[in-house]
């Protein structure tokens, strides 16, 4: 029993008789009759009774009418859906993202869902060596990341769409008496106070940003913590133990109480950003079209 088959038997069950059945198809009567007696020798089963001027459904031939409307269906469905995916307009996309660079997503992703509102989205939340890893692993096919990249395997092997840069901010504790001033804050008054640097054993790029911005200037600041969470270090500030240096559009993504921003007396100092994946490995076209609408 295949699919043509069971649209036959549709078409003989709908129209009552053969003869209609088969002009419907656009086939010769004798062929379609052959194939509703050999679909009943193979199912073992009477599926038409035809004692009357019209065939009627047995009880099993009913039952098959069901399932075949159903199987039929669902295999129209299949292949909406496999074209649906071919042409990016249905399916899932799933980007991984490093906290500092959440803020990017919202207003991408809300112009993506107008334009293809069947598209839903699998967001995942690690530092660079995680979200290289989730890459290698085909569990992610985009990544949104500050620059450079540092996943473990080889930087020649991503393609990156560099977006705007997003300028660097000093973030102080409001309890703190120079929070409030207006000027831009020089490195070497940032210097004198305890500071809270993000770094991990295995993503330094930001910590090295900072330390170099102070070399820069002639200063040494005295690192008071390093943290791999950009949460922690946060809530660091606003409790007063420090101040940190973060890409400005951290602060929008991630609002706390207690934070003062203070621009930097330090021009250019800025962090890049980049939407990464894999060179020469398959792209769904949901991502290809994610890919050309982040860069408008």
């Amino acid at each position: 029993m295949d699919l043509r088959q069971l649209r036959y038997f549709l078409a003989v069950a709908e129209e009552g008789q053969v003869t209609g059945a088969a002009k419907r198809l656009n086939m010769e009567q004798p062929p379609l009759s052959r194939q509703m007696k050999l679909l009943e020798e193979e199912l073992g089963v009477t599926l038409f009774d035809r004692s009357g001027k019209r065939l009627a459904l047995t009880n099993a031939g009913m039952l098959l009418q069901r399932r075949a409307e159903q199987l039929l269906r669902q295999f129209q469905e299949t292949i909406e859906e496999v074209h649906g995916l071919d042409e990016g307009i249905l399916g899932a996309l799933s980007i991984g993202c490093v906290v500092s660079c959440f803020s990017l997503l919202p207003q991408r992703i809300e112009r993506f869902h107008e334009q293809y509102p069947d598209i839903t989205f699998k967001i995942h939340e690690g530092d660079h060596f995680l979200l290289g890893e989730q890459l290698e692993k085909r569990n992610l096919e985009l990544v949104v990341a500050r620059l450079p990249f540092e996943a473990a395997a080889d930087p020649e092997r991503y393609s990156i769409l560099r977006l705007p840069s997003d300028p660097f901010v000093a973030l102080l504790p409001d309890s703190w008496s120079q929070a409030a001033d207006s000027r831009k804050l020089g490195m070497a008054e940032l210097a004198q106070y305890p500071l809270l640097s993000l770094k991990s054993n295995l993503t330094t790029g930001m910590h090295n940003r900072m330390m170099e911005a102070f070399r820069e200037a002639g200063q040494e600041p005295h690192v008071l913590c390093e943290c791999s969470s950009i949460t922690v270090i946060l809530s660091l500030v606003a409790a007063g133990i420090g101040a940190t240096i973060l890409p400005k559009s951290v602060i929008a993504s991630l609002p706390l109480p207690g934070i003062a921003m203070r621009e930097l007396a330090l021009t250019p100092f800025y962090s890049e950003v980049g939407l990464i994946w894999i060179k020469d490995r398959y792209l769904s076209k949901i991502a290809r079209n994610f890919i050309e609408m982040f860069g408008e």
